[in-house]
């Protein structure tokens, strides 16, 4: 068996998606399904169950794993906006579950395989470079990046690095990210704007190293994202932490280009102020250091970005169903 935590989210099910391609589905969703549309992702998926993640918790408290062979537990759920300014439920969510989830894990000998994130690393001053010893040094600029950092720092103090995998998956997009609200994707937010109104709007930038909407970013589409994931997760002797990207950064203008092309209409970009609790708190620039991954034996190249994003405008946002099936 195979546990998907966030299963019902955005890598999550691109994760179980990718999981049944392969042909299997003795998979157990764990999830927060709330009010929003984000079971729709699950439609299409086949796995054995799912269930609440309160409810799984209690589950994994009593014995769970004692009466079920679980092979990987990958713990991709927790609260991934980089607004929310609820420390304590950050905290709770996002750090004491994922111990929660680790330790019982190891009693096990379960594979633990866990989402961190590149908020981890701020302003990026200190490099991208996904290297343990350098945890000390990152200081990440909101509630959110620290709610994944803290936990980094606790395996590492731990010594649980040669044991369990933490992925820093940079900007992910692609299909089943529709319910993510702001969060989305800077791809799926313009595709709408383009279609309503014939153009893009991009924050101003408020640095003097980048124009408008040259602020750069490691973008990674989600399927290689969950390439990656998969690699990691299936060969237990990779442990430590990984950074999930593509190794370039690529400008926001360069980003949503092809949106426009993908809908055969002129490229029209308008800036626009950026809210002011944000302007400290965002990065300007990120791009993974893959030489890690790379030295682990993962090969493949990921998409070109021009191609991601026309297949994801094309293939899904353009169409009326837009999930991974």
């Amino acid at each position: 068996m195979i546990i998907v935590t966030g299963g019902a989210g955005f890598i999550g099910s691109a994760l179980v998606w990718k999981l049944n391609q392969s042909g299997i589905s003795d998979i157990v969703i764990v999830d927060n399904l709330q009010t929003d549309d984000k079971y729709k992702n699950l439609i299409p998926l086949k796995f054995l169950d799912v269930f609440n993640k309160e409810d799984f918790g209690e589950m994994v408290a009593n014995d769970f794993f004692d009466k079920h062979k679980v092979e990987t537990l990958y713990h991709l759920g927790a609260c991934s906006s980089t607004t929310m300014l609820d420390v304590n439920y950050l905290m709770r969510n996002n750090y004491e579950y994922t111990k929660f989830l680790c330790d019982k894990c190891l009693d096990k000998d379960i594979r633990f395989v866990y989402a961190s994130s590149a908020a981890t690393y701020g302003d990026g001053s200190n490099g991208y470079k996904d290297d343990e010893s350098m945890l000390g040094s990152l200081r990440p600029l909101n509630p959110y990046g620290y709610s994944k950092h803290i936990f980094d720092q606790w395996a590492q103090t731990n010594g649980l690095f040669n044991q369990i995998a933490g992925l820093k998956y940079f900007n992910v997009f692609g299909p089943n990210e529709y319910h993510k609200g702001d969060m989305r994707s800077i791809v799926n937010k313009v595709f709408y704007q383009i279609k309503d109104s014939g153009k893009a709007r991009l924050f101003k930038s408020y640095s003097n190293q980048y124009p408008d909407g040259g602020q750069r970013r490691d973008f990674i589409y989600v399927k290689d994202a969950v390439d990656m994931t998969l690699f990691i997760g299936q060969n237990r002797i990779i442990n430590g932490i990984f950074n999930i990207g593509t190794g370039e950064a690529t400008s926001f203008n360069d980003f949503i280009k092809p949106v426009f092309k993908a809908l055969d209409l002129p490229e029209n970009i308008e800036y626009f102020d950026m809210p002011e609790h944000l302007q400290n708190r965002y990065q300007d620039f990120t791009q993974a250091d893959m030489t890690k991954l790379r030295s682990a034996g993962y090969a493949a190249s990921p998409t070109p970005i021009a191609d991601a994003v026309s297949d994801y405008v094309s293939d899904y946002l353009n169409k009326d169903f837009q999930f991974l099936t």
